[in-house]
């Protein structure tokens, strides 16, 4: 087998270590070290024409088995890093088996209990249930105990594993950070929980992880319904998000690509929706770019722009996925001023020489490097994201209550809309009637959406942090509204 470019002893120094340049000089500068793409976000005009051209991928064989499981089982990261492995810490059974085989539903529960009894970090409570009873389990790890009405008022990110269930690296590496983060007393961990509230779903569609399929027992795709929400498991994620109000939302998948142009170790991407506030977006970017992206490269392994395909040379040769669907997950928190991440591991085999436990493994790495790139954006730019986020709600508001933005009903920040897609002079408020409330009143709320009643008729107002939602909820001319209400003209 063809060794890795990068030892495995030395990489697992990734989040905010000086080895590269995350501790004194951030992640852009690490990424800068590693070869990343080193353009800022914030130089990125709206719309972009098309992806980046990428380095062509140096691949540099499949991980060395023995010392992924050891890495699993014995490992962290450097002492520097939120999250260091506690050598006497339960472990997964995933991590049990060596990566042979995935953490069944029982052993999680048991995992997290084992956890929860070792340390006063963690606390953990039902968001749901789902249709076939299996409970959706929100675990909020802090330096102490905290109110939810604290969380919302502070510093948080969340992080969803293996909304579709016949993808579970995510949700292992979930497990694993829970662990870690628990019980780990590094310096960079306690700086990370003295101020930052981590919330973690670690298994987001239980019945799907059951029976291995990507939907839910319903057969109903979790990650198309953040919208509509009319599966339980996507309500449980929108009243998480509601109710703690998140900075950054990270969403763990799993992909299957085309081998030679679409098969990247871990892709990801931003909200590209165009109704996503501009400063979020750059965030997301940068988070993409000049974290994930080094974290996952340092061992070695391979990184790009979820849904695009590539040639050798690196640059972008067709777009096969990632659009602005506002039912989709990271798009659905770009609207709610989160910066929303999506992540995915290739499930395909490395090679021809890649074993299936081999494969396991590195799909779990990559997406625990990920993790890493994510928390060391949230330490280094903890006062950034709350102020860009908690701004962007109050523009929506501003704009909303003006109505001289631009509205799009389509585009993305790759893909200009075609003029009748644009509403130039979006309306102050819609109007339904008591009927049709009781239709969507339910989404309304868990969405955040306000709104007031006077006689028959209802109010929604733009006049709020959920403008960037409400015309995608209630206007005729969207592509996946609830109900037509009648919008209401400014003046």
């Amino acid at each position: 087998m063809r060794p890795r470019k990068l030892l495995l002893s030395s990489v697992l120094t990734v989040a905010l270590t000086g080895t590269l340049g995350l501790a004194s000089t951030g992640a852009a500068g690490a990424a800068g070290a590693l070869g990343a793409a080193d353009d800022p976000a914030s130089t990125r005009d709206l719309p972009r024409r098309s992806a980046p051209a990428l380095p062509a991928p140096e691949r540099v064989g499949a991980p060395d088995a023995a010392a992924l499981a050891e890495a699993l089982t014995t490992r962290g990261p450097a002492a520097s890093a939120p999250g260091q492995r506690v050598a006497d810490g339960p472990l997964t059974g995933f991590e049990q088996r060596g990566g042979s085989d995935w953490t069944t539903l029982e052993e999680e529960r048991r995992f997290l209990r084992q956890v929860d009894a070792l340390s006063d970090k963690v606390s953990i409570s039902p968001a749901g249930r789902t249709l076939e009873g299996r409970r959706l389990d929100l675990v909020q790890i802090g330096s102490g105990p905290r109110t939810q009405q604290q969380v919302a008022a502070g510093s948080s990110v969340l992080i969803a594993c293996s909304q579709h269930g016949n993808e579970p690296a995510g949700r292992e590496a979930c497990l694993s950070m829970i662990r870690d983060l628990a019980l780990d007393e590094s310096p960079a961990t306690k700086r990370l929980l003295e101020n930052t509230t981590v919330l973690v779903v670690p298994t987001a569609n239980p019945d799907g992880r059951a029976a291995d399929t990507r939907g839910n027992s319903d057969g109903i795709d979790i990650n198309r319904d953040h919208l509509a929400l009319t599966t339980n498991e996507a309500k449980a994620i929108a009243k998480i998000v509601r109710d703690y109000k998140p900075q950054v939302v990270h969403d763990a998948h799993e992909y299957g690509g085309a081998r030679d142009v679409y098969d990247r170790d871990l892709i990801r991407l931003w909200p590209r929706n165009l109704n996503v506030d501009k400063d979020v977006r750059a965030l997301a970017v940068s988070l993409a770019d000049d974290y994930i992206d080094p974290a996952v490269q340092s061992e070695g392994y391979t990184t790009g722009e979820y849904g695009i395909f590539y040639g050798p040379d690196g640059s972008p040769i067709a777009q096969v996925a990632g659009d602005e669907d506002e039912r989709i997950m990271r798009n659905t928190m770009g609207l709610k001023h989160s910066v929303g991440q999506l992540v995915e591991s290739l499930v395909n085999d490395f090679d021809d020489d890649e074993t299936e436990t081999e494969n396991k493994l590195r799909r779990v790495r990559t997406q625990t490097l990920s993790l890493m790139g994510t928390t060391a954006l949230v330490l280094e730019k903890r006062d950034q994201l709350l102020s860009t986020t908690r701004a962007a709600a109050e523009e929506a508001t501003a704009e909303g209550a003006a109505g001289d933005q631009p509205f799009f009903f389509a585009g993305a920040d790759n893909d200009l809309p075609s003029s009748g897609s644009v509403d130039l002079s979006p309306p102050c408020a819609y109007t339904m009637t008591v009927d049709q409330l009781a239709q969507v009143r339910q989404t309304l709320t868990l969405h955040g959406v306000s709104f007031t009643r006077a006689g028959g008729v209802v109010t929604v107002s733009m006049a709020q942090p959920a403008q960037p939602l409400i015309p995608l909820l209630l206007d005729a001319r969207a592509n996946n509204e609830l109900l037509a209400a009648t919008p209401v003209e400014c003046g």
